[in-house]
């Protein structure tokens, strides 16, 4: 694979840094540029991402932050009985439970969300960190929707980070996922309150959430031709959704 010329490796954490050093410099230099590149694709261009995951695994697949890269790109591109491979792996080489939530949703997406629900269950989620248990929760709340349980789901997300008025990174996320499942229940006012508390703490933009409270609201976002149908000039609109049922999901 290809690496582009202002990629020097350097850009890589300074752990992942520090784990590179057991190999010779050469080599580890060749990691570290592959790493980046699967840094820098992952949520773009997912396929690449991986292709630049396995050059790395095949070149250094005794260190635990390769493992754990592969695992990811092999994640991002829905290889997740791979990507649960990889995550085991690099947990049995570093002891660390950082990495329970993604892989319960491995199981998720292997279509096993019973065994989700169990790894929510386990010891180990207590050992994670605030962001881990939170996105612990977020994999415990798809597995019941998974099992068409909404209202457990619902239950499942209502915790004190949810109810918690601070903006933390998992914020709009959490208060998302909330809104989805009341939405999925049919409990569309709440739905429409939560959504708008999740667009409240989006500050970048990682959830549409705006776009769902937008179309509960029957706002319908079109572009508007300019007079002389230059394709390139266009206008952001709205108009009403017509013949919107008020209690549709």
């Amino acid at each position: 694979m290809p690496i582009p010329e202002d990629v020097t490796g350097d850009e890589i954490d300074k752990d992942v840094r520090q784990e590179l050093q057991s190999l010779p410099k050469g080599l580890a230099e060749d990691v570290a540029k592959n790493l980046v590149m699967v840094a820098r694709l992952i949520d773009e261009e997912p396929e690449n991402a991986y292709a630049y995951s396995k050059v790395a695994l095949r070149l250094a697949s005794r260190v635990a932050a390769v493992r754990e890269a592969a695992g990811f790109a092999a994640y991002a591109t829905q290889k997740y009985s791979e990507a649960l491979a990889e995550f085991r792996a690099a947990r049995r080489m570093t002891g660390s439970v950082e990495l329970w939530p993604v892989m319960a949703d491995c199981e998720r997406g292997l279509g096993r969300p019973e065994k989700a629900l169990e790894m929510a269950g386990a010891p180990e989620v207590h050992k994670l960190d605030k962001a881990g248990q939170v996105e612990m929760r977020l994999v415990a709340a798809g597995a019941r929707r998974d099992m068409d349980q909404l209202d457990a789901a619902i239950v499942t997300l209502q915790s004190p980070e949810l109810a918690s008025n601070s903006v933390q990174p998992w914020t709009a996320r959490l208060r998302y996922a909330y809104a989805d499942a009341l939405l999925a229940a049919g409990r569309q006012g709440e739905a429409r309150e939560w959504f708008a508390k999740a667009v409240e703490a989006d500050r970048d933009s990682s959830t549409d959430a705006s776009d769902r409270l937008a179309e509960l609201d029957g706002v319908e976002f079109v572009d508007a031709m300019t007079e002389d149908g230059d394709e390139d000039a266009v206008v952001e609109g709205e108009r009403p959704v017509e013949g919107r049922a008020d209690d549709q999901d």
